[in-house]
């Protein structure tokens, strides 16, 4: 089955036309094209379960392109189609150029020493309490990278997110603020513009973005 930017998703009979009608065709839609032409060719399929109970999704580049598997079972249908976004962020920090990475980088140290303290998915902010939790990790380099591509792939995944549909800002000490949520989706709009009839903030948008609860209604 075809899908925007000439992408294919594997289909098979037990794939829930629902899930590919009203979530994957629409987040795939609004992928802006700067993106998906970095991405290049990419094939989804959407099995029941991985290898592992424990894994939700798995990407892998191969000679024909990028090859991403998103697990069915126990997931929400706007959750598997959040795991999927969260796949193509993850190849886009491989693919960043230095430039970028620097810039992310240089933002990322900017919140910090700001003391903010939340993140926009689990992983980030596992990955963020790890780095701060002694004065060791947070002078490795390895740590902080670990924390970067994290951080990089749930705000990716955020942004495409956030052209999809509106989307409602969630408060608490564990989640990113909304000042340096924008900032974050401002710099991926300027290295990937949205696609035509896509918009980041609404036209009368305040500081704050707006957003749907977690399960998309």
């Amino acid at each position: 089955m075809r899908l925007a930017h000439d992408w294919e998703l594997r289909e098979t009979s037990e794939t829930p036309k629902g899930l590919v009608r009203d979530f994957i065709r629409p987040a795939v839609r609004a992928v802006p094209g700067a993106m998906a032409v970095r991405l290049g060719s990419c094939r989804l399929s959407l099995p029941l379960r991985l290898g592992s109970p424990d894994l939700s999704s798995q990407w892998s580049e191969t000679e024909a392109g990028l090859e991403i598997a998103v697990a069915r079972a126990e997931m929400a249908p706007h959750d598997i189609a959040m795991e999927f976004l969260i796949c193509l962020g993850e190849t886009l920090w491989e693919r960043a150029a230095a430039p970028e990475l620097a810039s992310y980088l240089k933002l990322l140290q900017s919140e910090i020493d700001a003391g903010v303290t939340g993140e926009i998915d689990e992983e980030a902010l596992h990955e963020k309490e790890a780095l701060l939790s002694s004065r060791t990790l947070a002078r490795s380099r390895r740590q902080l990278e670990r924390y970067a591509r994290a951080s990089y792939a749930s705000t990716a995944a955020e942004y495409v997110h956030c052209l999809w549909h509106d989307v409602t800002v969630r408060s608490g000490p564990e989640y990113l603020p909304p000042v340096p949520l924008r900032r974050r989706l401002e710099l991926m709009e300027s290295w990937f513009s949205p696609n035509r009839g896509y918009r980041l903030f609404p036209t009368t948008a305040s500081a704050c973005v707006r957003l749907r609860n977690a399960t998309g209604n």
